[in-house]
């Protein structure tokens, strides 16, 4: 019997047969179509079976390991007078650099302007007429850089406290040694004290004995105030630097 198929006009099979196939590889609209291996990047499918793509993972920023940010200067640190006494006299300014001669018995307390770390501390009066002027001027001498980034220089010191070497973390208010007249003071009781930014790589005396004038610092922490001279101090550092010669190196201090 013949078909009733026979004698009509037969549809060709491939596009079916293409269709078919592409739903069983799970093919969607737009997809990135495939090719070759070797020949072209190939993303990862776009169904959701929760396949892991077999390609390795692309490295990102996110993966380096984090860089620690510097830590912040803390601004919140006390200040105290460096010099405990009843009878003590300064002035606002001092010869050639910024710095202050705070005026005292010999033998009175000085002691830390701020919480932080003794940098440097001599012990030993090598101060002569003959030179050279300027290393050694201040005599017996302390510095501390404290909490809030500024250097705090006493010196003339006639006796240094036990325990206080480089490194020693004090206290504001702990005492450092004792008012004197070592170095170049001109036989007079007194405190040199300067104020200066940590500077590495040399003897920098000369910034060390002073940088910026601290009268208006003394005068805050005299009436127990908590004027901070962390900003002036962080001004002049970037606009000078830490410069490798001294200005004037017969300067006392």
């Amino acid at each position: 019997m013949r078909s009733p198929s026979i004698g009509r006009r037969a549809r060709p099979a491939y596009p079916v047969l293409l269709l078919v196939a592409a739903l069983a590889a799970g093919c969607a609209p737009g997809d990135r179509p495939t090719s070759a291996p070797g020949n072209s990047w190939q993303g990862p499918s776009t169904r959701a079976t929760g396949a892991r793509p077999t390609e390795p993972a692309v490295p990102t920023a996110s993966a380096a390991p984090p860089t620690p940010a510097p830590s912040p200067t803390r601004t919140d640190v006390p200040h105290v007078f460096p010099v405990r006494a009843g009878n003590v006299a300064y002035h606002p300014t001092h010869s050639a650099y910024p710095g202050t001669d705070i005026f005292a018995d010999c033998g009175e307390p000085v002691v830390a302007v701020t919480d932080g770390v003794i940098l440097e501390v001599s012990r030993v009066d090598r101060f002569s007429r003959r030179g050279p002027l300027g290393p050694y001027n201040g005599g017996l001498s302390v510095s501390l850089l404290g909490d809030d980034g500024v250097r705090y220089y006493g010196s003339h010191l006639s006796a240094i406290a036990t325990g206080v070497d480089a490194g020693v973390r004090v206290r504001a208010g702990q005492q450092l040694g004792k008012v004197g007249r070592t170095g170049n003071a001109n036989n007079v009781c007194h405190l040199h004290f300067g104020l200066s930014p940590k500077c590495t790589g040399h003897d920098d005396w000369w910034i060390r004995r002073g940088v910026v004038w601290p009268a208006k610092y003394l005068d805050s922490w005299r009436k127990r105030g908590n004027r901070s001279p962390a900003a002036e101090v962080t001004a002049w550092q970037r606009r000078h630097g830490c410069p490798k010669v001294p200005t004037d190196s017969a300067a006392a201090g």
